[in-house]
């Protein structure tokens, strides 16, 4: 399923550019790639340490049919957002996170990759050298995609002898366009991963396995897929792409991450606020049974942040929840989308903000 892609000629544009934004119309933001101007790219070879990378004109790379990301699928990726504030600044949430999982998934993968100064470095120099791209406060974020991946040419089951470090950046609205609860289907015949497999990276092959099953659940009128333990098939692990909790009472329940599911970063920071509003927050198995009987259901994630689900069918079982203004989801995401905002003063110290805007002048000429 290729992505999404607006062309310069998409009613997205507008006809006019003034000099701190892009010509978007920031109101029509959806989950869908609009290049940008400029990306980042540096390279290593294996076990040495990675170059000062380079802001280039976005565009294609040059790859050989012989490596390592095309034919063993050797490849991490990261998502990241920056947002814009009311005052003007540009931040970035917990970018530090995201550097420390790319090198766990890494070491699983057995690539080198940048490291965590690094890796924080370049995507602020990315977002600096896109900052017309970043959306008004309160009309999006501006996505972030660092890649991992093994460029240099490998025959046999191997390392790749090169990597490539980089990142690109697309505005972004919400990620699923219905304004209401999700609406998930328990997928109870495939399964998205196995103890001693890649499921707690953010290994590029942990996503398309589950493209079948997205589909037949959207082409049946469902949101999404929510997977199943491989070990028993009775305990719920992740959506498609994102981790998942419930809540019943006063606890919070959400899987734990032991090696099939992803260490979300916005998984990481809920669980931290629920706890600081006096909220039980339990980090375990939790079966389809606990599921069915739960009072409220939400998903996390960068692209979602939180999203509240409206309804799970599993067979032929429909269950409802508790979503909008009473929800306790909701209340979650305020708090957090007004920490990322810059609404309310960040005491948790998880946004970083990016010290000064340059002009596009200090860049390669995009032709």
């Amino acid at each position: 399923m290729a992505p999404s892609v607006h062309p310069s000629s998409s009613p997205l544009f507008t006809s006019k550019a003034d000099e701190k934004y892009a010509n978007v119309k920031w109101d029509e933001l959806g989950f869908a790639l609009i290049p940008t101007d400029y990306m980042y790219v540096a390279k290593c070879k294996q076990g040495e340490s990675f170059s000062t990378g380079e802001i280039v004109p976005y565009g294609d790379i040059s790859i050989s049919p012989c490596a390592g990301i095309l034919n063993y699928g050797q490849g991490l990726f990261e998502g990241l957002k920056a947002y814009r504030t009311e005052d003007g600044r540009i931040t970035l949430f917990r970018p530090d996170q995201n550097a420390i999982r790319m090198q766990t998934g890494a070491d699983r993968l057995c690539m080198t990759p940048p490291s965590p100064e690094q890796f924080v470095e370049a995507v602020k120099q990315t977002v600096l050298a896109n900052n017309k791209w970043v959306p008004p406060p309160g009309k999006g974020a501006l996505y972030i995609r660092p890649l991992l991946i093994g460029t240099g040419a490998v025959l046999g089951v191997a390392s790749a002898p090169e990597y490539t470090f980089l990142i690109y950046t697309s505005p972004v609205g919400n990620y699923h366009k219905a304004s209401s609860g999700l609406n998930l289907k328990v997928d109870h015949n495939h399964r998205r991963a196995h103890f001693g497999g890649t499921g707690g990276v953010k290994s590029c092959t942990n996503y398309s396995p589950v493209v079948k099953s997205l589909i037949e659940a959207k082409s049946s009128g469902f949101s999404d897929v929510l997977f199943l333990d491989a070990a028993t098939g009775k305990n719920i692990e992740e959506v498609s792409t994102c981790n998942i909790f419930i809540l019943k009472g006063n606890i919070v329940s959400t899987p734990p991450t032991s090696g099939t599911i992803l260490p979300g970063i916005t998984r990481k920071s809920i669980c931290e606020l629920a706890r600081d509003i006096g909220y039980e927050v339990q980090e375990r198995d939790v079966s389809v049974d606990e599921l069915l009987e739960a009072e409220e259901v939400f998903c996390t994630g960068t692209a979602v942040v939180i999203k509240a689900v409206e309804t799970v069918t599993f067979h032929d079982k429909r269950v409802k929840y508790r979503t909008g203004e009473e929800a306790f989801s909701t209340k979650l995401h305020l708090i957090l989308t007004n920490i990322q905002m810059g609404v309310v003063e960040d005491k948790k110290g998880w946004m970083m903000e990016i010290d000064h805007l340059v002009g596009t002048d200090s860049f390669p000429d995009e032709t």
